[in-house]
């Protein structure tokens, strides 16, 4: 196996940034330097370290479909934080990492996984990966005026809030689609028309949607054929 790929499985990094631990001397191989990411190894004999650290036996890729709660810091530890996500796995969880954030306030869903190439692709803005979020704010219902004013764009303070769709669902309800995810982004372009979130629920990352029947709290694990649609919209094999 080669090495840059022993190491995305085995959950050290994605396979570019793997690629330039390996480039940049970190990496030994039964405690000689590497730099070649091609370097073929027997993950059963041979030794890899990172930074000297010795690396944990390749861990098979798995993928959760998770469901954070309100209230629930979107984060795997954090002394300050009075929950993080994982208080809610359950006893025997493989060791997995959240792929990207929801603010505290928002609900929904998170994709929980060892797999660092499908990680990055999915975070990075040059994949454009859509998601999507069903939003509840404050006040009566919604005018022409306000949608026309999200839709068309609202200059925050660190650049425009651009969504991909902004679609009316209820008389204080909305559908928006953004690939960008800045923090607190949906939050702010709201608070710029006269209004303020009172639910935020994110149901879909690209192809994948949130389970209906998931509970807040709960995860589950993708099925073999979701796993591959959601690798081949980021143009993963």
């Amino acid at each position: 196996m080669r090495l840059n790929k022993y190491l995305q499985l085995s959950g050290v990094a994605s396979r570019r940034k793997a690629d330039e631990l390996i480039k940049s001397g970190q990496v030994t191989v039964n405690g000689e330097v590497v730099r070649e990411p091609w370097h073929e190894i027997d993950p059963e004999k041979d030794l890899v370290s990172v930074r000297g650290k010795a690396i944990r036996a390749m861990e098979r890729p798995v993928y959760y479909a998770f469901y954070k709660p309100r209230g629930v810091t979107s984060t795997l530890s954090d002394r300050h934080a009075k929950k993080t996500l994982s208080d809610y796995f359950p006893h025997g969880t493989p060791r997995v990492y959240p792929v990207g954030r929801l603010d505290r306030e928002s609900e929904g869903l998170m994709l929980l996984t060892n797999d660092g190439d499908l990680s990055y692709r999915l975070t990075h803005p040059r994949y454009g990966v859509i998601k999507t979020y069903r939003v509840a704010v404050s006040g009566g219902p919604l005018t022409d005026g306000e949608l026309m004013r999200l839709r068309s764009g609202i200059v925050l303070d660190d650049g425009p809030f651009r969504p991909k769709k902004v679609e009316k669902t209820g008389s204080r309800e909305l559908l928006i689609e953004i690939s960008e995810g800045r923090k607190r982004e949906i939050r702010r372009a709201i608070k710029c028309i006269g209004r303020e979130v009172e639910r935020l629920v994110r149901v879909a990352i690209g192809p994948l949607r949130l389970p209906e029947e998931l509970k807040p709290g709960e995860m589950r694990p993708l099925d073999e054929e979701t796993v591959k649609k959601l690798r081949e919209s980021v143009g993963l094999s």
